[in-house]
C-alpha cells in the first residue's frame, strides 16, 4: 500500500504587514532596504505575542485525524528557530497542549527550511517499519527567533503553522524523496543568544557573499543531481512533472531554479511569497495544500517538491496526486 498525506491544516494570520512598515525597516542600510523592496515580499502575516509551542498546538487540536478519533501514532515537531524553553521539550508542550496522549512524540531539528521535507520522509520510514503504526502528524510554526523580521541577505519572516498527518493509503502519496546536508555550513547564520536578552537577539550571517556564492553554487549542483536521481527512481521525465513546488525565499529564487531545472515554478509559490512573507519549514507545505485547493490537477498528476535551507540541508520529493 502507497504512503501519503491523510489531510493538512494551515493557520496564517488574519493581519499581514507591509514589510516597508515594519518597525526595523527603517533603521536598515541602503543595500538592506532595497533587497526587501525587490524580495517579492509585499506583506507578512502577523500573529499578538504568542509562543510557537502555543501555534503548533492549536494548529493540531484544529487538524482532523480522520478514522483516529484517539490521535495519530506519532508526533514530529519540526522545531522553531529557537525552542520555548532551554533543557525542557517543546514537542512534549505540544503533545500536552493539544491532548495527543496516545503518540510518541519527538522533534526534528537544526535543518532549517528543509525540516518538513525531512518529517515526512521519516514519517514514511517509519510506517514502513512498523505494521502497528497507521498515522504520524507533523507540526511546525514559524516565528521570527527575536524582535525583527527581516533576514538580509534572505529573506523576510511571517508567523503561520500547519499539521498533516502521513497516513497509508494517503493522497497525494509519495513516489520518491532524496535528502542531504553538508555541515561546512552548520554556522553561516547564528544568534548569540547567551550574551544578550532575547529582544537584543539578531541575526548574523557569517558571510553573506558566502550565502550568495558558495552556498548557491553547492545548491545548483546538488539539487539538479537530486532532482535527476528522484526522477530516475520513480521512472519519470521532466515532461511528466505536472508542477513543481519550493520554499519562498525571495522572488529571483525562483528564476534562478528555473532556469537550473528547466521545469517553472507554479505560481503559487510566488503568491505565497507576496502575501505571507517566508514561513520557514511551512512553506512547501502550505504551497502544496494551495495547489491541491485549486483542484487543477488530476489524480495520478505528479508534483515535485524542492527545498533547502542555508544550514545547509537539501531535499526532493516526488508527489503523486
Amino acid at each position: 500500500m502507497s504512503i501519503g498525506i491523510g489531510s493538512i491544516h494551515c493557520l496564517l494570520p488574519e493581519l499581514r504587514k507591509d514589510v516597508t512598515l515594519l518597525p526595523e525597516f527603517g533603521m536598515l542600510g541602503i543595500e538592506e532596504a532595497e533587497f526587501v523592496r525587490k524580495s517579492g515580499i509585499a506583506t507578512v502575516g502577523v500573529f499578538d505575542e504568542t509562543a510557537p509551542t502555543d501555534l503548533a498546538a492549536r494548529v493540531c487540536r484544529e487538524l482532523p485525524f480522520g478514522d483516529r478519533p484517539d490521535g495519530p501514532d506519532v508526533l514530529l515537531l519540526v522545531a522553531p528557530r529557537a525552542p520555548d524553553v532551554l533543557l525542557g521539550s517543546d514537542v512534549c508542550k505540544v503533545q500536552a497542549d493539544a491532548a495527543l496522549d496516545s503518540a510518541f512524540a519527538f522533534s526534528v531539528d537544526g535543518l532549517g527550511c528543509t525540516g518538513s521535507s525531512t518529517a515526512w520522509a521519516l514519517a514514511r520510514d517509519m510506517l514502513l517499519a512498523d505494521p502497528s503504526r497507521r498515522s504520524v502528524a507533523i507540526v511546525h510554526a514559524s516565528r521570527p527567533a527575536g524582535m525583527e523580521r527581516v533576514r538580509y541577505p534572505v529573506t523576510v519572516i511571517g508567523d503561520g503553522a500547519y499539521a498533516m498527518t502521513v497516513v497509508r493509503g494517503g493522497r497525494p502519496s509519495m513516489r520518491a524523496h532524496r535528502m542531504e546536508t553538508d555541515g561546512s555550513f552548520h554556522a553561516l547564520f547564528s544568534i548569540d543568544y547567551k550574551r544578550v536578552p532575547w529582544y537584543e537577539w539578531r541575526e548574523e550571517c557569517q558571510s553573506a557573499d558566502r550565502y550568495r556564492f558558495e552556498l548557491a553554487l553547492n545548491s545548483r549542483e546538488r539539487l539538479a543531481r537530486m532532482v535527476d536521481e528522484v526522477l530516475a527512481e520513480a521512472g519519470v521525465g521532466k515532461g511528466d512533472i505536472a508542477a513543481t513546488l519550493m520554499q519562498n525565499i525571495t522572488a529571483s529564487a525562483y528564476g534562478f531554479y528555473e532556469a537550473l531545472l528547466g521545469l517553472p515554478i507554479h505560481p503559487v509559490c510566488g503568491r505565497s511569497l507576496a502575501e505571507y512573507g517566508h514561513l520557514g519549514a511551512m512553506d512547501v507545505v502550505l504551497n502544496l495544500d494551495r495547489l491541491l485547493e485549486e483542484d487543477e490537477f488530476s489524480e495520478g498528476d505528479l508534483v515535485l517538491v524542492l527545498n533547502n535551507s542555508p544550514v545547509a540541508a537539501w531535499a526532493v520529493t516526488l508527489w503523486e496526486i
